[in-house]
């Protein structure tokens, strides 16, 4: 499996050119289908690849948490995703993907690994209504390959949020609504294609008293932010004084986070709003924002931190 990966500090490079590159994997042939379903993971999100190793269970696990693992030295959660998904096979994971996204490495049990193939973000597209009813809002993208298969990207935030059952009502119960001394509006614009990273960015904003307009993907982004600040432009005023932040999470289809920091820094109109950039990936990925002239990297499901960040970028007091 180590082949598979041997070049995967060379990726790097694919920074800002709206390109990825997943690892592919199936979950078992679904016995009420009769079909074999291809999904996907960023391979910026995987540490490792391995034939299911001996779990330890215990008791009172949350759904599809299979148990724990001890590797290197280190207890990691193993789901167990064609429990999670609902797939009814007759055979059992052979493969654990070992992912490290929001600062926390788990594992996850799939029925086999395929290859990794380089796409492109702009081929990825928001899944149909219908199928993101069927999956339970689980797929946050959708692209087909030359061989007509249907590749499924895996909201990894979502499946981390419902298994690890973790109350972060008091973190957000934690963080003090800004002072505005001026009687300004202050908002912040966010992108982000997570239905659960939406909903604690809004929860957040919520708590900080802070408005917010947001988007599903970054084309999305990119086309209501150039309205925007359109739109300033024949009122004669500043883009700023309508939005005076920009908050992007890096995977999204259509364009991904680069991109659009990208454009945003590259466009004058956009002058003095800062860009953060707020991802589940590893911190080798905020050197890369930084690239793209990010101003600053928070991780994801650590609202506070997120709250400090906006708060200090939008030089309010709390």
């Amino acid at each position: 499996m180590s082949e598979l990966f041997k070049k995967i500090n060379e990726r790097s490079k694919l920074a800002g050119t709206n390109k990825l590159e997943v690892l592919l994997f199936t979950l078992g042939c679904d016995l009420r289908s009769g079909r074999r379903e291809t999904f996907g993971v960023n391979v910026f999100k995987v540490r490792e690849v391995m034939r299911v190793p001996t779990i330890t269970a215990a008791p009172e696990m949350p759904m599809a948490v299979e148990g724990m693992v001890s590797l290197r030295g280190r207890l990691v959660p193993v789901m167990d995703l064609v429990k999670y998904v609902g797939v009814q096979t007759e055979n059992k994971p052979q493969i654990m993907i070992v992912t490290e996204y929001n600062q926390h490495v788990q594992g996850f049990l799939v029925e086999a690994v395929d290859t990794i193939l380089r796409l492109d973000w702009s081929d990825m597209h928001v899944p149909p209504e219908m199928l993101n009813d069927q999956m339970g809002g689980l797929v946050t993208a959708v692209t087909e390959l030359a061989d007509k298969r249907l590749v499924m990207m895996v909201d990894m935030e979502k499946i981390l949020s419902e298994t690890t059952k973790y109350d972060d009502t008091q973190l957000f119960q934690a963080i003090r609504p800004v002072t505005v001394t001026d009687n300004k509006t202050y908002t912040v614009f966010y992108a982000d294609d997570s239905s659960t990273a939406r909903k604690q960015i809004e929860r957040t904003l919520n708590a900080l008293n802070v408005g917010a307009r947001f988007a599903t993907n970054g084309k999305q982004a990119w086309e209501v932010l150039q309205m925007a600040a359109t739109e300033a432009e024949n009122r004669g005023e500043k883009l700023k004084d309508n939005i005076q932040l920009v908050l992007t999470d890096v995977e999204m289809p259509e364009m991904d986070g680069y991109v659009l920091t990208k454009n945003i820094k590259s466009d004058p109109r956009f002058a003095d709003i800062p860009v953060l950039m707020y991802s589940s990936l590893s911190s080798v990925n905020e050197h890369l924002g930084r690239a793209m002239g990010v101003d600053a990297y928070v991780s994801k499901l650590q609202p506070q931190k997120l709250a400090e960040a906006v708060t200090h970028y939008l030089k309010l007091d709390t």
